[in-house]
């Protein structure tokens, strides 16, 4: 038996997500860069495809015209990318590929959704004392929708939904509006009880919130919408001082971010100037391929310019110092790319936030509630105003509410700086290993704080603000990429010449990353439970390996809704 079919043979029967279940193979296979993404290569059945295609250069209208002799019609275009989404018989494939101005063709994949003691713990509420709260600072939330919650709707200035049916920009799935208050939520409901016990506060909680609806009751949505998304965001940057993009939804990998739709969107917002934060995945505890739950980060969290964000577990205290790194965390080197993901963690498990009491979520799930005497004296059992949820999905906004205070105090920032002083800033005093013990399964994981599973540490906000380096306008904080001595398992990181990174004293790897995940000049180290010595091992086949055959279903997607540890 081949290494492939073994690899087919360890395929979960079923996966508990909303993705498209598809083939990914590496163009190398081919013997050449192909046009077609691994999926539509295998021959799809569908009578009727939707497609991305990028071109070369901006198309024109002949173009665009161009697919109505081969039974296709223009949906919309995607001018950050270049590109456009198509309605298209399979049989239209093989002669657009032959398009020598077409760079690739890819389907329109599904997307999905991906502060009491979560706040204190990346010292946000020094922060607020100092006046540092965001005010001013644009943060698009592109996600399920923002419900008009007391603790956000006078900060929603802009709404808007992308979904292809006829709805509003509100959260009927309840996702959105819970990373919403995360980013930004004022409290406002924790505060008007008398003797409150606790404030349910965001990190930054005086920023204006951009809805950009792109998820559907259920969590679901379609890349197209997030690229649709993205662009608004762009254009509306100046008009709303939009400064950062929350991004809590991903899908699996298909091909190199330099190829990716989700990647080359991103790509252009970081470029205009916002900072772009990515939810890492909620799939570390995934050993479906013998990777211990390494190289499961999603798209477009593998892309080196965006800020990737794992997620820590909060013990129930205000003190940061008794918490855990979560197991459900997606680990690095992303797949395809080797890039070093993620950037780092911040609070992710059993977040406390607003929520639509009528949403999906609320209704679905009613246990994670909280209810009002959860916070107050009062004995009332009412709910729906805020809910517990988990997942990498409620670290990411955490550390988007952080880029809203750096720019606040400094409007300035670029990009890179802004990325490079959280990074730099975050707390990196982690043990080598912890136990962690699933609830529901009773199974212990074992968790190696290496540079693929913490990034640059923790989350520290204060630090942050107080940091005053600057990356130079001709350098980068692009994410390192990673290569393998597959005799000696030793893994190396790669930097370019005009990436900051190992290129400066005051940005060296090991400042950056920290002398426990960094040893002599770029040698990283990786968890002993995957230091994987030889090309023999199944793991290392598929994370390095250059014939990687994924099967008919991808089990490295980001799960949303309530996954991770209670």
């Amino acid at each position: 038996m081949n290494r492939n079919s073994m690899l087919l043979r360890r395929l979960p029967a079923a996966l508990a997500v909303s993705v498209l279940l598809l083939i990914a193979m590496p163009a190398a296979i081919f013997g050449k860069p192909h046009k077609l993404s691994p999926e539509l290569r295998k021959g799809p059945k569908d009578k009727l495809l939707s497609v991305i295609v990028q071109y070369a250069a901006a198309p024109d209208e002949s173009e665009l015209n161009s697919v109505k002799p081969l039974g296709g019609g223009l949906k919309h275009k995607l001018k950050s990318i270049n590109g456009a989404v198509f309605h298209l018989p399979p049989a239209a494939l093989a002669a657009l590929s032959k398009n020598p101005r077409i760079r690739y063709i890819s389907p329109d994949r599904e997307v999905s959704g991906k502060l009491d003691f979560a706040t204190p713990a990346t010292t946000a509420q020094i922060a607020h004392k100092y006046g540092w709260t965001g005010s001013g600072v644009g943060v698009a939330i592109i996600d399920s929708g923002i419900s008009a919650h007391a603790d956000l709707k006078s900060r929603i200035v802009y709404s808007e939904s992308f979904l292809p049916e006829k709805s509003g920009a509100g959260d009927s799935y309840g996702h959105g509006t819970h990373v919403a208050g995360i980013v930004g939520g004022s409290g406002y409901s924790s505060e008007e009880g008398m003797g409150a016990l606790h404030t349910f506060r965001g990190i930054a909680p005086q920023a204006n919130l951009i809805n950009l609806r792109v998820l559907d009751g259920e969590g679901s949505g379609t890349e197209s919408s997030v690229i649709s998304a993205i662009e608004r965001a762009i254009e509306l940057k100046a008009k709303y001082n939009i400064r950062v993009i929350n991004l809590s939804v991903g899908r699996p990998i298909f091909e190199g971010y330099t190829l990716d739709p989700l990647c080359q969107a991103v790509e252009k917002a970081w470029e205009a100037g916002i900072v772009v934060v990515v939810a890492a995945g909620n799939n570390g505890r995934d050993n479906s391929f013998g990777t211990m739950g390494y190289g499961t980060i999603t798209s477009p969290a593998n892309h080196p310019n965006v800020i990737t964000v794992g997620a820590m577990r909060g013990m129930g205290t205000v003190s940061r110092h008794d918490d855990q790194m979560a197991s459900f965390s997606s680990k690095g080197p992303a797949v395809l790319d080797h890039v070093v993901k993620p950037d780092l963690v911040a609070p992710g498990n059993g977040i406390v936030s607003t929520i639509n009491g009528n949403s999906t979520l609320a209704t679905r799930y009613s246990g994670s509630l909280v209810r009002y005497r959860d916070y107050t004296p009062n004995p009332a059992p009412d709910a729906g105003r805020y809910m517990r949820l988990s997942g990498t999905s409620m670290a990411t906004p955490m550390v988007a509410g952080a880029a809203a205070l750096l720019i606040q105090k400094d409007p300035g920032l670029t990009p890179d700086t802004v990325k490079a002083r959280l990074m730099k800033t975050a707390t990196k005093s982690f043990p080598s290993t912890s136990l962690v013990t699933d609830p529901r399964t009773g199974v212990t994981h074992t968790i190696y704080h290496d540079l693929f599973t913490v990034g640059a540490g923790y989350l520290d906000i204060w630090a942050a603000l107080n940091n005053n380096e600057v990356v130079a306008s001709d350098q980068s904080a692009r994410s390192p990429a990673v290569t393998v001595d597959s005799s000696t398992g030793a893994v190396t990181l790669v930097n370019g010449t005009s990436v900051v990174w190992g290129t400066s004293v005051l940005w060296g790897t090991s400042v950056v990353w920290g002398t426990n995940v960094v040893l002599n000049g770029n040698s990283v180290v990786w968890g002993t439970s995957v230091l994987w010595g030889t090309s023999n091992t199944t793991g290392f086949s598929v994370l390095w390996g250059t014939s990687v055959l994924w099967g008919t279903s991808n089990p490295f997607t980001e799960s949303l809704s309530i996954q991770g540890e209670p």
